[in-house]
């Protein structure tokens, strides 16, 4: 097959890295830990403005997002997992598309199609709604598995293959999906391969009383997203997804984080462990925790708080082990018996 990256790809890439204008001083300069903070603090108070009393959900997007993983928010309808999506992508002057998925989304929908030129006689590609920053999918388990495979390569490589030809996407990119729970109608289960691919699961939960009181005083006649703007440019998220890398970790914490992976791998009640793409994801993650709370190196506790978020959706419990019990309880359990029998490593005494 002849991978190449096509001259329109390229292009698209120049296009996405200059779309935000040459730098602006003050703005676009070289980031430090003050400029850091600010900036995300931003980003974190616009989305809060939309998504009322679910700071950890906001929180969990902006570390998708800076450890240039995906999300996948699964709840019940109506509690706000679109909102959210689109609110972080509201806080970015990128591009955003949202797809809808349904059981009569094709793939080339997503990733695109060649269309023939009779004028030029010859085959040229239109690009599909993945080919921007930002792509929510929404209700990405309301389509069929061949519809959402068109995405593997896409959350992986940050790439798609049409017709033996590679097109590179744009830099950054982030996949914000949604699901319903798989027991309700008209849903498919997504495979192994497709959920090792986000990097955070989370649920958003119903809003307590105050916050869902405050939404119906508020929301009744406008709709809080008309009123937030960009806070960041693409290029700046860049910067922030650099500095992030950054965060120091300690060799200690790097054979901390593979134990507890080897952990779910060995465990009795799990059939299916955590992959080395979730090993590697943790840290990342767990990197990017680190700088939003004004570090520049991990501790164990960055790791610990994200295990569940980042493990438990690729985990598989034994049927044997549920007993009754739904596998996502089995899961559960079990990290939390990993991550209290698994030692944590413990500074050196100076």
């Amino acid at each position: 097959m002849d991978e190449t990256v096509t001259p329109e790809a390229t292009t698209r890439l120049r296009r996405a890295d200059t779309a935000t204008g040459p730098a602006r001083p003050g703005v676009d300069a070289p980031l430090d830990a003050a400029s850091f903070a600010r900036l995300t603090g931003e980003i974190l108070s616009s989305v809060s403005r939309v998504i009322d009393g679910k700071p950890d959900a906001v929180r969990s997007a902006l570390i998708a997002l800076l450890a240039e993983g995906h999300l996948l928010i699964e709840d019940v309808p109506g509690v706000g997992k679109t909102m959210l999506a689109r609110a972080l992508a509201a806080t970015v002057d990128a591009d955003v598309r949202r797809i809808q998925f349904t059981p009569d989304l094709l793939p080339g929908d997503i990733t695109g199609v060649s269309v023939f030129n009779p004028v030029q006689r010859q085959f040229e590609f239109t690009p599909g709604a993945v080919f921007a920053h930002i792509v929510i999918a929404d209700e990405i388990n309301r389509s069929s598995p061949k519809t959402q495979s068109s995405l593997l390569e896409a959350m992986e490589e940050r790439q798609v293959t049409v017709d033996g030809r590679t097109h590179v996407l744009p830099s950054p990119f982030l996949v914000v999906a949604t699901q319903n729970p798989f027991e309700m109608e008209g849903t498919y289960v997504l495979p192994e391969a497709q959920r090792d691919r986000f990097l955070l699961r989370i649920s958003m939960g119903y809003p307590d009383a105050a916050a869902e009181a405050l939404m119906l005083r508020q929301r009744d006649a406008v709709n809080p997203l008309d009123a937030l703007t960009p806070v960041v440019t693409a290029r700046q998220v860049t910067a922030l997804i650099a500095w992030a890398r950054g965060v120091h970790v300690a060799p200690a914490l790097e054979e901390y984080v593979v134990a507890l992976a080897q952990a779910t791998r060995s465990h009795p009640d799990i059939r299916l462990g955590a992959s080395p793409r979730a090993t590697l994801q943790l840290v990342r993650a767990a990197k990017v925790r680190a700088a939003l709370d004004g570090r520049a190196y991990v501790i164990p506790d960055d790791i610990t708080a994200l295990l569940s978020p980042v493990f438990a959706h690729r985990l598989i419990a034994n049927r044997s082990a549920a007993g009754g019990r739904a596998g996502a309880a089995v899961v559960a359990d079990a990290l939390e018996r990993i991550a209290s029998s698994v030692r944590v490593p413990l500074a050196p005494r100076p």
